[in-house]
């Protein structure tokens, strides 16, 4: 755990851009989905970036390194078809709410995986929850485009937060070895 420790740094930017995407998303002028497409699509192409750069950098000490990679290839492959053109609100709230569920499937495994390293694992379950939650309300109610908007911005703003705070825990423990 020490190596992922050392790399609280990018997990705390990681929140840090979720939460900035998060507080974007609720100054859409527009309030419309089609607006919020290429600044969601930055985000989940930075998140997924984030989260493989982080996997590469803790693949030899720490095990819960793969799924760090699979939550960053599925937001690397989630962002770069939102930026394919042509894709319609529907297919975009699809796409996001698989890559939500999915990522957040990884994310409570990696933080299950860490409960023997590090004390305070559960702010990763919880986001990982949350991202799960998100993702199954998404496909519930894709049409209604306001809805999504705050929907997503309220889940990046929470999300973020709580990504922070366990990048934070890490910190500790680093400091602490």
């Amino acid at each position: 755990m020490t190596q992922m420790g050392r790399q609280w740094g990018w997990v705390v930017f990681r929140g840090a851009v979720a939460v900035l995407f998060g507080g974007l998303a609720f100054l859409v002028p527009s309030r419309e989905l089609d607006a919020l497409t290429p600044i969601w699509g930055a985000y989940v192409l930075a998140d997924g970036f984030l989260a493989l750069l982080t996997a590469y950098q803790v693949r030899e000490e720490d095990r819960p390194w793969w799924s760090l990679a699979l939550v960053g290839a599925a937001g690397a492959c989630a962002g770069l078809v939102i930026f394919w053109p042509g894709t319609s609100s529907l297919a975009l709230s699809t796409l996001v709410a698989s890559w939500s569920v999915a990522m957040g499937g990884f994310q409570i495994l990696a933080a299950l995986r860490m409960r023997q390293s590090i004390e305070g694992e559960w702010r990763l379950i919880l986001s990982g929850a949350l991202a799960v939650l998100f993702g199954l309300l998404l496909f519930v109610a894709p049409g209604n485009a306001l809805a999504v908007v705050w929907l997503i911005a309220s889940y990046a703003i929470g999300f973020g937060a709580l990504v922070i705070a366990f990048g934070l825990r890490l910190r500790s423990v680093a400091n602490a070895v």
